[in-house]
């Protein structure tokens, strides 16, 4: 019960702290919340949104599921991305995986997992459309880390699959779709540097639920 009971006390002390820098602080966060970022990320105890980018309380809207996976048949993530952009307008949608990752590993081993093969079967679905880049990487390290990578890739795909997103870009040219990796060995955050608008062009063919002209193709 001691680490239990210390959080209360950390509570404490976190609101003591915030008060003293701004006695306003507790009422303007309570007004409402305008966050310009989603953020999709893993629920691994080790990577914290709002710590890695930086912002405090009322900046991220925050999603995390096992390997920040965005499946279109699972309603807690298709719900919080309906939400953040019809509703919190956001400008950017993060998808931000992590190197040394326990759902992208588990999905790599020829393994029963129970209750989590159905989850752990998008990622290998990942690796599946992949697999020739994948297994042409000797060192099963890096063909563990290039997976975290691909599977982010992938999920951002996802994203913009959904009509929300499509139909809020054409009207207003928001949200961009970003890939990121959280290197948890060094604590930097990787850009992707995935291109939005090239996914779109990618995808329109197919997974287009407008009806209409995104863009012109290149």
């Amino acid at each position: 019960m001691p680490t239990y009971n210390k959080i209360f006390e950390n509570n404490r002390q976190w609101v003591k702290h915030r008060k003293e820098g701004d006695p306003h602080f507790f009422k303007k966060l309570a007004e409402d919340q305008n966050p310009d970022y989603l953020y999709i990320g893993c629920s691994d105890s080790r990577v914290a949104a709002e710590e890695l980018m930086g912002v405090g309380p009322g900046k991220v809207f925050v999603h995390r599921n096992i390997a920040n996976v965005v499946n279109t048949l699972d309603m807690s993530s298709t719900a919080v991305i309906q939400y953040a952009v019809e509703h919190l307008q956001v400008k950017h949608i993060v998808v931000c995986g992590h190197y040394d990752c326990g759902g992208v590993k588990a999905a790599m081993q020829a393994k029963d997992f129970g209750l989590l093969n159905p989850w752990l079967r998008t990622i290998r679905d990942v690796y599946r459309l992949h697999q020739a880049e994948l297994d042409a990487i000797t060192d099963a390290d890096h063909r563990y880390r290039r997976l975290v990578e691909l599977n982010v890739e992938e999920q951002c795909f996802n994203v913009t699959k959904m009509a929300v997103v499509q139909e809020s870009y054409l009207k207003h040219q928001y949200p961009a779709v970003h890939g990121w990796v959280f290197d948890i060995h060094t604590g930097e955050l990787i850009d992707l540097n995935l291109d939005f608008e090239a996914f779109l062009h990618k995808i329109q063919k197919i997974y287009d639920l407008t009806g209409q002209e995104w863009y012109k193709p290149y």
